[in-house]
């Protein structure tokens, strides 16, 4: 695990830059497919702008209430200055930003499916620099499982030198994915706004499998507390998908009937 590059006398915090990359990763994905779709207007750079700084707000913040004892807590300026990082709550926060930011300007058009595929794609840059700099997994026998020299409590497995899942690996690959699939539904999806369920959906439910392979603290019942952010998550996507399955969402546009509501 590296986390500062050395370059001459500069030195460069590896997470920092690959979440930097990742940003701007996604920005020119969601240009690039807003010219596409002929919807680049100064009513959807506000979406990207309320995007930049709810997410960033959103992931300084999310570790502001990681006990269920608040007074275990940081306070909010700790937080800001020293937080945790969560790509979780950088989704969220990105979420509300681009919500609010949209009543502002008075916008109502669906900006979601611009969002998707740029998410993807910015996730799999910015997961590069947890996986050189952060703990990878729980130990595992599998055969791709993965050694870190490292000296912190945080890393068990590194201290004994054991093999670890490369958990920050395996959500590489899954973006990867991601970003390919929705890219190939762009075109036979049309409803609007539904690429971006599809993709909050299947990172949903990858977060919460993966969950079991990373090194993260289990709080309660064998789950962490990610998984546990993700449980009443899960069961609201679940009905929203239901709903636009019924609605007929999902089917090829030549074979798509209206149902009636």
């Amino acid at each position: 695990m590296v986390p500062v590059w050395h370059v001459g006398p500069v030195a460069v915090p590896v997470h920092s830059l690959f979440v930097g990359l990742g940003v701007l990763t996604a920005m020119v994905v969601f240009v690039v497919e807003a010219r596409r779709r002929g919807a680049v207007n100064d009513q959807s750079l506000v979406a990207v702008t309320g995007a930049l700084v709810g997410g960033a707000i959103g992931m300084r913040l999310s570790g502001w209430t990681r006990h269920l004892d608040f007074a275990a807590n940081p306070t909010l300026t700790r937080a800001w200055e020293y937080g945790s990082k969560s790509i979780l709550g950088g989704l969220l926060g990105a979420y509300v930003g681009v919500l609010i930011a949209k009543r502002i300007g008075g916008y109502r058009g669906k900006t979601g499916d611009l969002f998707a595929p740029a998410v993807a794609l910015g996730m799999a840059v910015g997961r590069i620099g947890c996986s050189l700099t952060e703990a990878p997994g729980r130990p595992t026998s599998l055969p791709w499982g993965v050694h870190a020299a490292a000296t912190t409590p945080e890393c068990p497995g590194c201290l004994t030198g054991q093999a670890m899942h490369p958990s920050y690996l395996y959500e590489i690959v899954f973006q990867l994915a991601a970003f390919a699939t929705l890219l190939w539904l762009r075109s036979r999806i049309t409803r609007p706004g539904e690429l971006f369920v599809l993709y909050v959906a299947a990172y949903a439910v990858f977060r919460f499998c993966v969950e079991f392979t990373r090194a993260n603290e289990t709080v309660w019942l064998d789950l962490t507390r990610p998984q546990w952010f993700l449980l009443p998550s899960l069961a609201l996507i679940g009905i929203r998908m239901w709903y636009g399955y019924r609605r007929g969402y999902y089917r090829d546009p030549a074979l798509r009937q209206e149902v009636p509501a």
